[in-house]
């Protein structure tokens, strides 16, 4: 992978644990007004609210707006589905949660290892502020951060990762995404970029299954895609 002169890597999954550490807030949150709730099942159900609500910003639907208010307004929905009352200053922590997401134990080292001999950064549909908390927050050291929000819009439309190569600069070829999400991959793919797939078989949580994705690179986490690097 000598010809790979930029690492670009997803963010929410790839790098961090959104439900587990989503899961633990929101049932220490819910706790503190003398109430229950299965967090993993609460994450779950926001999350998979996560791509039907960039869709609407892609399709010119609406105008650009980041993560934050589309994860404040589907939390809003998830809890009017689980019936679950929260006062409006716990559900401003809920989503500031998402600024304080643990990283895969694998992970900091592991960026430090990539960042030794090639360009890094963030290549996420996080906004930059929301993306510079997760990195001082996970001790996640890049040489830069790209957000979607610097083509205001969502991958996996093409100009975020063209805005990736554009800015960097290189050829689209030279810049290799790390992500593992097959869309995210297969967008990365058609924008002309390569692509290493990391497992995250717990990213759903304890029993998630993770199937196989079709990249230039596949690994079993990220410190095994460095030693990858390392063998080239």
């Amino acid at each position: 992978m000598t010809a790979v002169k930029a690492l670009v890597f997803d963010v929410f999954g790839t790098l961090v644990d959104w439900h587990g550490s989503i899961k633990e807030r929101a049932e220490s949150i819910a706790a503190r007004s003398g109430l229950t709730v299965d967090g993993g099942h609460l994450a779950v159900l926001w999350r998979n609210r996560y791509a039907p609500s960039m869709a609407t910003v892609r399709s010119g639907e609406r105008p650009w707006c980041n993560l934050d208010q589309l994860h404040r307004e589907s939390l809003d929905e998830v809890l009017a589905e689980l019936k679950l009352e929260l006062p409006r200053p716990d559900r401003e922590d809920l989503v500031a949660g998402w600024h304080e997401l643990r990283p895969w134990p694998e992970v900091p080292a592991s960026l430090r290892r990539f960042r030794a001999q090639r360009i890094t950064s963030a290549l996420s549909n996080g906004h930059v502020r929301l993306l510079v908390d997760l990195a001082r927050y996970g001790k996640l050291e890049f040489d830069t951060i790209l957000s979607a929000e610097l083509a205001r819009t969502y991958k996996p439309d093409a100009g975020v990762y063209q805005t990736a190569v554009r800015l960097l600069p290189a050829l689209a070829a030279e810049v290799m995404l790390v992500a593992c999400h097959e869309w995210d991959l297969t967008g990365a793919a058609n924008a002309g970029l390569r692509t290493a797939h990391v497992a995250r078989p717990g990213e759903w949580g304890p029993g998630h299954v993770a199937q196989p994705v079709s990249a230039d690179l596949n690994a079993k986490d990220l410190a095994d895609l460095a030693d990858q690097f390392a063998a080239f």
